[in-house]
């Protein structure tokens, strides 16, 4: 409720300006003097006293602004009988504020989307009926009803055929995704096709939308180091205003020339172009999917020369996929890759569920298995159909049916080996992999040209495995089998080149991410730690989003510079007219505020950045399970 009261105040002490100043105005034109300058001094009171307690609180924070160059205008305007000069002002700076106010909530209004989009409540199937229930009361494995239009309100795995969802409001993307069974669904999208069931995967406030709620919520309280710094030159700007008013004075004896110089210089557009821009900024980035904690990060991350990426779930998909299946005694393929699937429904592991997924993909129907037992790290053993299915690894399977393991297909570093065994015989081989994401060479040399000098892959897992998976990209350094702390150490050995654009998803990332200039977390489906130690969080799960990301931080960025320096530069062309007498106090306030309105309205241009279309893989294809080749 403060931020809504400080919008009434500033629109009650706007209005009682414009009001004075346009009423003293009118009986000013028909001679009446007497009664217009009370009029005014009505409408400059309530509008000096508004900017008093405004420089008090920045004392408080110990900031010291602009503001006091505005109070000094408006008072020293008063004393010396210049009281429309000083009108003028108070309109100038309450219609300053309120446009600044105006333009902030016109930048986040995408932001704001996200948080009037939460749903409060959920259809639940029970007991054979449906009852809605409130979000906080929902476990995971409850089965969900999401109807044609629902906000998906935690995440989950679609438990039916096919579902059509629309996650423009998260990730920018202007066509539905289609997500088959089996497949993650995240909270915030919007069913844009028919009913579909889904099984909750984790509470509303551990799921993907409620922390990208939180994560708004914070960018919206954060003040950026670049605001601070234009406070630092607000300082010198203000030593230079009153410097060349005292000499105008001095050297003229004629006060008036003083007011018009500190008329001219209230307020100036550093404190007005800055916020604006990078708050702009990050409502544009929000739009394509890249959510920035604050205007500090997205400073850093427009000046970010060193990108150091994670492999796994970063440059990789992060969930091994079926890239052959080697069928031995003449068994058809699907029939392999269907009763290795049922059999590993009964299981958890990352492998097992990935066959299950690759099964469901193809529109295999998978049985319910019997008399399953697991051997933890080895395989799962049990019935499909009244058969005996073994899937595991190759020496495991081999052992179970007695024989030599040998005859396996060629696989790449990296790769991984299932073997399916039916009724005592090796059946086949399932070959898996954790492949590069579509795209990736592509989407690494736009980031070069986008003036990221040095890229580095850093990951915990073999050099030959990081190797071949990376061969061709044209790294800048490969750093492999190295521990968190390693990771971190690689962050802060790479800032001599520059600052350092950190990118992981995984919990042995978070203190890299955290170490680095800018952290970036993989936020649709990396660990919580990563996306709490980041900086910026990628709301789909796609590399290709940092260019646009980049791009934009520096389209607000330059934005933001090119408004300051405007704005100082005519405002002091300003000042120095008025010092030798060519602009009066009452010109001097009207063409300050010209500069004011067109340096906010070139900060807005911070939400039309278009940056360039990603050139990675769409989000069928990073999405899509085993496309298994056979």
């Amino acid at each position: 409720m403060e931020q809504t009261a400080n919008d009434r105040v500033k629109t009650a002490v706007l209005l009682l300006a414009v009001a004075g100043l346009a009423s003293g105005v009118a009986f000013h034109l028909a001679g009446r003097a007497d009664i217009a300058t009370p009029l005014w001094i009505a409408g400059i009171l309530p509008a000096l006293a508004a900017l008093i307690v405004e420089i008090l609180r920045s004392i408080v924070r110990g900031e010291v602004g602009l503001d006091i160059v505005a109070a000094l205008s408006m008072t020293a305007a008063l004393v010396f009988g210049e009281t429309l000069a000083a009108a003028v002002v108070a309109v100038m700076y309450s219609g300053g504020t309120f446009l600044e106010s105006f333009a902030e909530g016109r930048a986040r209004r995408e932001m704001h989307a996200l948080l009037s989009r939460v749903p409060r409540t959920a259809t639940r199937h029970h007991d054979g009926a449906l009852q809605e229930v409130p979000l906080e009361d929902i476990a995971p494995g409850d089965r969900l009803l999401i109807r044609q239009g629902d906000v998906l309100p935690v995440d989950g795995t679609v438990a039916s055929d096919a579902a059509f969802v629309d996650t423009s409001a998260l990730t920018g993307e202007s066509l539905p995704v289609r997500l088959g069974r089996g497949a993650d669904a995240m909270s915030g999208a919007t069913n844009a096709g028919e009913a579909f069931d889904m099984v909750a995967s984790r509470r509303a406030r551990e799921s993907t939308y409620a922390g990208i709620v939180r994560l708004v919520e914070e960018a919206q309280r954060s003040k950026a180091p670049m605001s601070r710094l234009a406070d630092r030159w607000s300082l010198g700007f203000l030593v230079a205003t009153v410097s060349i008013a005292f000499a105008a004075w001095w050297f003229t004896g004629d006060p008036i020339r003083a007011v018009a110089v500190l008329v001219v210089a209230t307020p100036c557009p550093l404190i007005l172009a800055v916020p604006v821009a990078l708050v702009a900024g990050l409502s544009r980035a929000a739009h394509f999917g890249v959510l920035i904690k604050g205007a500090g990060p997205l400073e850093t991350m427009a000046r970010t020369r060193v990108l150091i990426l994670d492999k796994t779930g970063t440059l990789t998909d992060g969930r091994p996929q079926i890239v052959s299946i080697a069928s031995r005694d003449g068994m058809d393929r699907d029939d392999i890759l269907r009763l290795a699937a049922a059999l590993d429904q009964a299981s958890k592991h990352p492998v097992a569920q990935a066959i299950v997924a690759a099964a469901k993909a193809r529109g295999l129907a998978l049985p319910v298995p019997s008399e399953v037992a697991e051997i933890p790290g080895e395989g799962v053993v049990g019935s499909v159909e009244g058969r005996k299915v073994i899937v595991g690894g190759d020496g495991f399977v081999a052992r179970r049916v007695g024989r030599a393991r040998g005859d396996q297909p060629a696989m790449a570093a990296g790769a991984v080996l299932v073997a399916v065994a039916v009724d005592g015989h090796m059946a086949g081989h399932l070959v898996m992999s954790d492949p590069l994401r579509e795209g990736t060479a592509a989407m690494l040399d736009g980031l070069r040209g986008q003036g990221i000098g040095r890229i580095l892959l850093a990951t915990g897992d073999r050099a030959e495995v990081a190797e071949r998976v990376t061969e061709g990209l044209g790294l800048d350094g490969l750093r492999a089998g190295l521990t968190p702390d390693q990771k971190v150490l690689l962050v802060l050995s790479e800032r001599k080149h520059g600052p350092v654009m950190m990118v992981g998803d995984g919990v042995n990332d978070a203190p890299a991410l955290a170490a680095a200039d800018v952290g970036v977390a993989m936020g649709a489906r990396g660990a919580a730690a990563s996306a709490e130690a980041a900086d910026v969080v990628l709301l789909v799960d796609q590399t290709d989003r940092l260019g646009p990301g980049i791009e934009i931080a520096r389209g607000a960025r330059r934005i933001a510079l090119q408004s300051v320096a405007a704005g100082i530069g005519l405002s002091a062309l300003g000042m120095i007219a008025a010092a030798y007498g060519h602009l009066t106090p009452v010109q001097g306030a009207l063409l300050q505020e010209i500069i004011d309105v067109a340096v906010i309205l070139n900060a807005l241009r911070a939400l039309r950045i278009a940056p360039q279309d990603p050139t990675s893989a769409t989000p069928d294809q990073t999405r899509s399970t085993a496309g298994a080749s056979t």
